[in-house]
Order: structure tokens, then sequence, then C-alpha cells
């Protein structure tokens, strides 16, 4: 099968390799559609991972499965999130994917579509839900629920859309999103009869600040997600959440990436740096990778991916979760390099990229 391989520049390296066999609780996919993610390229830029295939969307068609597979058979339409950093991912034609991580789509659902989701949803859910630990879609007490301010820092990028979309279905609101070019797409995930606002970045922190603290109108917040953790994006958070005592932290602030210095960086990185900074006492930033869904030393947080894989199955076959919008790149795999440099140049907003592998010159 053809395979593609990233390292840093970002650089992509098509080779033929084996198709990969399923193990014990694994399936394997025919890839239809693969979608990419920043991580594709900052994984070997800031963090050092050369040459790997990293891509972690998958939605295609069931080859075969492993042992213990029960859910699943070859034929089915699926979607699934890839393990980060490990071998079979979504670059090329065949992948393979935890069961657990793997769900049915619905018949009117497309793959390109499909493959908006895996990745990018299990992130917010975890951020969400075992990061922030906000109340889940079951909780009951909606009275509570409907006066907890939440914001999002980067409403239209994948992961703050559908931490949206997570967080409207729990009944938390007012939801206060922080977004730029996208804000249209934002508005129409909002309902601002419930508080719900959009505050615009390009206006400037001074104003961000001042935007969130407005919405709050007097409330205390207790909860953010930095979901493009870019810049000065949760330092402006950390500025408008409610301080408290060093001992039991009264606010928390979950990323969606590692704050500059938690992990260490390669030569050139400093460009994703700014300089350190003390959060204010009672404030907890977390950060969560999504990858502990996959965790091998711990049922419950694979049972955690179980779960929500199966929500987010439901949630896109009764509506109220809708996948992000896409853009084909062009190319297939020989198109990657091209869609990488454009998601490293930040030319996406509120838009997810996404290819097929059919598209593959030489395929």
């Amino acid at each position: 099968m053809k395979e593609a391989f990233v390292s840093r520049g970002p650089k992509v390296e098509i080779v033929d390799s084996d198709m990969p066999a399923p193990g014990a609780g694994q399936v394997l996919i025919k890839v239809v559609v693969s979608g990419i993610n920043p991580k594709d390229w900052k994984m070997s830029e800031y963090y050092g991972i050369q040459r790997s295939n990293s891509g972690d969307d998958i939605a295609g068609v069931v080859q075969s499965v492993g042992s213990g597979v029960t859910e699943f058979g070859p034929g089915d339409r699926v979607a699934a999130m890839h393990p980060s950093v490990s071998p079979a991912g979504s670059f090329a034609e065949y992948a393979l994917s935890p069961a657990d991580t793997t769900f049915h789509i619905p018949d009117d659902l497309s793959f390109e579509e499909a493959a908006t989701v895996p990745l990018a949803a299990l992130t917010a859910a975890v951020l969400l839900f075992r990061g922030l630990r906000l109340p889940e879609i079951w909780d009951a007490d909606d009275e509570i629920k409907g006066s907890i301010p939440f914001v999002v820092y980067g409403g239209a990028s994948a992961v703050g859309a559908y931490a949206i979309q997570l967080a409207k279905r729990s009944g938390i609101h007012p939801i206060i999103a922080v977004a730029g070019r996208g804000i249209p797409f934002v508005n129409s995930l909002i309902d601002s009869s419930k508080g719900d606002a959009v505050i615009d970045y390009r206006n400037g922190d001074e104003a961000v600040v001042a935007g969130i603290r407005e919405a709050l109108k007097g409330a205390k917040l207790r909860y953010a997600l930095d979901a493009v953790r870019s810049g000065t994006s949760y330092i402006n958070l950390a500025r408008v959440l409610t301080s408290g005592l060093a001992e039991v932290p009264t606010s928390k602030l979950a990323l969606v990436l590692p704050l500059p210095g938690q992990v260490p960086s390669v030569a050139g990185a400093e460009a994703d740096m700014i300089e350190p900074f003390a959060f204010p006492v009672g404030i907890e930033p977390i950060f969560l990778g999504v990858n502990l869904v996959h965790n091998p030393e711990s049922s419950r947080d694979r049972a955690f991916g179980f779960v929500y894989s199966r929500l987010l199955a439901k949630g896109l076959n009764d509506g109220w979760f809708k996948p992000h919008p896409h853009e084909v790149q062009p190319g297939g795999l020989s198109g990657l390099e091209n869609a990488l440099k454009k998601l490293k140049d930040g030319q996406a907003s509120a838009t997810k990229y996404v290819f097929r592998l059919a598209d593959t010159s030489g395929l």
C-alpha cells in the first residue's frame, strides 16, 4: 500500500509499505478520507517526532477485524481515531484503530464529513469532561448547568466548535466564544437567548479581556478552554478566570496543547513560545492529551473513549452533533505536504482539511 510519512518542514515522503494486520481488539480500515490536523506538522516541528505517519482521523470501510471485535465487520462504514505516535495511521491506504475509538457513521453522512470528527471531537470531550470536570450530558441538574459560564478560546477551530456543541448539549450556559474570521460560523453554534456570546480576538488582548468580562455580566468564571493555545490566548483567559486559594484551586483552564516549556522542544521551536507566565493563585492549568483514551494502563480511560465515541455516533445520527466544515485538499497523499504548509501558515479558519486517498497520484 501507499503510505505517507511527515518530517520537519513540513516534508512528506510517500513510500510503499506492507498492509498492517489487525491485532486483538483492533479494526483494519480501508481509508477513504483522512483528516489533517495542526498537530501533524507540530509533532516534528516542536516536539522532535520525525518521519511519522501522524494521521489520526480515519473515515472508511472496515477491511477486517482482530480477535474479540464483535461490533464491526467487513464492509461497515466507520470513522475512527488512530492512537497518536503509533504505526498504521490514516496517511495510508489502510489504517488501524482500536475498536473502542471506532464508530459507525450514519448512511447520510459523507466520508469527508466523518473524517472531521474523531480526533477533535474526542479531544473536546476529554478536555471538558475529564479535564474541567464539567457536568456531562446525562447529569440531571439543568438549573445548575444553566448558570455555569464557560469560555472557549478558538471557537471556530474544530476542537473549539465541538466543545461548544458538547457543552450546549449538556445544558451549560452562557457559552462565551473567542474567534476571528470564523465568527459567523460560531454564531450558528451558540444560543444568544441563553446569554451566549462571541468575542473578536482581532481587536486585541485588552478588548478580548474586556469583552469576556462584559459578557459574564458580573458572574464568576471558573471554567475555560483554550482550543488554540497560541500566543497570548491562555494569558487572556487567566486574566478573566476567578482566582482563589492556592490549596484548593477554584478555577480550571484546559489547554489543547502543553504550556511553553512543558514538553522538551527541538531547535527552532521558540517560534511557538512566549515569556513564562505565572498563573494567578487559585487557577489550575490543565493539559490532557486525547491519547489517554488509548491508555493501556487504564480501563477507565479506555472506557471514556468507548462511551464518547458511541455518543458522537448517536449525536451525528440524531442530528444534535454536526461535523465540522471541511475543505477537500487536492492530490490525496500527493497533496498532503502542501496542505500541512497551509495549516502551518494559518490559512484554515472554521475549516477542517481532509483528503481522499483515491486522489493520490499513481495509486
